[in-house]
């Protein structure tokens, strides 16, 4: 059985990746289901019928997914390939406290079209990380702090997930030469957040873009992953974070051997926001 659980297809901002032919790709790919979670970032993106409050690059706007075209797409691509593979319909939801407001009126919109949702935190503050502008002018606790304390207060405080993407997505995008804190500095604030998903019957995922970027594992780390296990976790999602051709599908098989090897039995799919279990 493989899932793959975080996938982007054109749209997202990020990717120009047709969703036909990430279908076509994953079945190739000999994957049983697969779950397009196209990104939503209120507070520096608007939304796709509002371009010209956003910013460009490469002469595009930057905008958060267009929802009536996508779930169009994604239903005509339900019923043409829906006998080779299962196709599942999810948003990757990059919330802030400040903005949970609006990602409860995209979920209202759209409940009935919706299996699955990853709960993210790709910026604080409206400064977002890969920019480097949330972490500049702070120290390298302060600034992962700062995003342990966001993603606690959106997990605790926002009804409209499935799991928590990439939970220690700020490794990823740490400056400071000699690397990321050490787990053992977020150690009790990661255990609060997991705490936090279990008690609300939700998961984490295992993102495997952390072997692509060349961090030595996934992300989370497997200290996250065994420490969710000790707390009683069962919820696990697997995804590729796909946003092109070579990434899809990637490392899925080694995430699966990593579960076992951590104590985890089984892992997750969704269907209308519901965990479905498959054995590892």
């Amino acid at each position: 059985m493989l899932a793959d659980y975080h996938v982007h297809s054109g749209y997202s901002d990020d990717s120009d990746y047709p969703m036909e032919q990430v279908v076509r790709d994953a079945i190739r790919l000999n994957l049983d289901e697969l779950c397009f979670t196209e990104h939503v970032d209120y507070g520096v993106k608007p939304d796709w019928d509002k371009p010209a409050t956003a910013r460009f690059e490469n002469g595009h706007p930057v905008t958060n997914c267009p929802y009536p075209a996508y779930f169009a797409e994604l239903e005509r691509m339900r019923e043409a390939y829906g006998s080779q593979i299962r196709i599942a319909r999810g948003l990757e939801f990059g919330v802030q406290h400040h903005t949970m407001g609006a990602f409860n009126r995209v979920y209202e919109a759209y409940a009935d079209r919706l299996d699955f949702i990853l709960l993210s935190i790709h910026q604080v503050g409206d400064k977002e990380f890969w920019t480097g502008d949330f972490q500049r002018g702070h120290t390298q606790r302060e600034f992962t702090l700062a995003y342990y304390e966001e993603l606690l207060r959106v997990a605790r405080d926002f009804d409209h997930w499935s799991v928590i993407a990439h939970l220690d997505l700020i490794r990823r995008y740490d400056p400071t030469p000699t690397g990321p804190v050490p787990f053992g500095d977020v150690r009790d604030i990661t255990a609060e957040i997991l705490k936090v998903a279990i008690s609300r019957g939700r998961g984490i995922e295992v993102n495997t873009s952390g072997w692509r970027y060349g961090l030595g594992g996934p992300q989370p780390t497997e200290d996250v992953l065994r420490l969710y296990r000790d707390l009683g976790g069962t919820v696990v999602t697997i995804g590729s974070d796909s946003h092109k051709p070579s990434h899809l599908g990637s490392y899925l098989r080694v995430a699966k051997d990593l579960l076992r090897s951590v104590g985890f039995e089984r892992f997750c799919t969704y269907e209308l926001m519901e965990p479905r279990f498959h054995e590892l």
